[in-house]
C-alpha cells in the first residue's frame, strides 16, 4: 500500500483545523493537527510532513519565526496562511522561506488547488530538461544537474526545492533573459504566471545564498521590465 500524503495543518483556530482535516482527508490526505509553535515542531520532526499549512498569527512563537526554525532543517513546502492581504506579509512570509500563501477566509476550491499545486512542484524529481549538459558553472558557481547539487568555491549550498528549481531554470537557459512570466510558469505552474512578487522574493533568496555582494549581483542580472538572466559561462567552461 503506498503511503499517503501527510499534510500537518497549525492553526489555533478549531474550527478552521476541522474544515481543512475534514476536506483533505476527503480526497485521500493524512493529516495531522497543532494549535501551536511547540507542538508543530515536535510534529515536523516526529513525523516529517510533505506539506505544512502555518497561520502566520499563532500563539507564543509567530508563524513567521517557526518557518524560519523549520527551514534551519526541513526543506518540506509551507502554505502560509493569513488574515491580512497587505503586501509585507506576502513578503515576509516568503522571505522566511514559505512557499506560497493563502488569506483567510479562503474557500474548498482554493484550499485544494493550492496544496495540490504546491505538492505538484514539490514532488517532481525532474530538474528542468537539458540538452547535452550536465551542469553549468559561472565563475565560482557550479550548478550539477545530475548530483542536483550547488557550489560557491568550495562550498555547497543549501537550498529548498524551489529554490533549486528557479536557479536550474536560469542556468539551463544560461545568458539567455528569462522572462518573469515564463520563470514563473515553469517553476511554479500557469496559475502563477503574474505573480511577480513571489519571483522577486525568491531572486533576493538566491543572491543571499549565493553572492557575495547581494546588491551587486555577479550571477543572477536583472532585467528590468523583463525578467532575469544567469550570467553565460565563459566559452571553454
Amino acid at each position: 500500500m503506498s503511503k499517503k500524503t501527510t499534510v500537518l495543518v497549525v492553526d489555533d483556530d478549531v474550527r478552521l483545523l476541522r474544515f481543512v482535516r475534514a476536506n483533505l482527508e476527503s480526497v485521500g490526505y493524512k493529516v495531522l493537527l497543532a494549535e501551536d509553535a511547540e507542538s508543530a515542531m515536535g510534529t515536523v520532526e516526529k513525523e516529517m510532513p510533505d506539506l505544512i499549512i502555518l497561520d502566520i498569527m499563532l500563539p507564543g512563537i509567530a508563524g513567521f519565526e517557526l518557518a524560519r526554525r523549520i527551514r534551519e532543517f526541513s526543506a518540506v513546502p509551507i502554505l502560509m496562511l493569513t488574515a491580512k492581504s497587505e503586501e509585507s506579509d506576502v513578503v515576509t512570509g516568503l522571505r522566511v522561506g514559505a512557499d506560497d500563501y493563502m488569506t483567510k477566509p479562503f474557500g474548498v476550491q482554493e484550499l485544494m488547488a493550492r496544496v495540490e499545486a504546491i505538492l505538484r512542484r514539490s514532488g517532481s524529481s525532474e530538474s528542468p530538461s537539458v540538452v547535452g549538459q550536465d551542469g553549468v558553472k559561472v565563475g565560482d558557481l557550479s550548478i550539477d544537474f545530475l548530483r542536483r547539487r550547488v557550489t560557491v568555491g568550495d562550498t555547497e549550498v543549501e537550498l529548498t526545492l524551489t529554490e533549486y528549481k528557479l536557479l536550474s531554470e536560469l542556468a539551463s537557459n544560461a545568458g539567455k533573459v528569462m522572462l518573469h512570466g515564463e520563470l514563473l510558469s515553469k517553476v511554479w505552474g500557469p496559475e502563477y504566471r503574474n505573480e511577480w512578487e513571489y519571483l522577486r522574493a525568491y531572486i533576493r533568496r538566491l543572491r543571499r545564498k549565493l553572492e557575495k555582494d547581494p546588491a551587486h549581483p555577479r550571477y543572477i542580472l536583472s532585467r528590468p521590465g523583463f525578467g532575469y538572466v544567469l550570467a553565460r559561462p565563459p566559452s571553454g567552461a
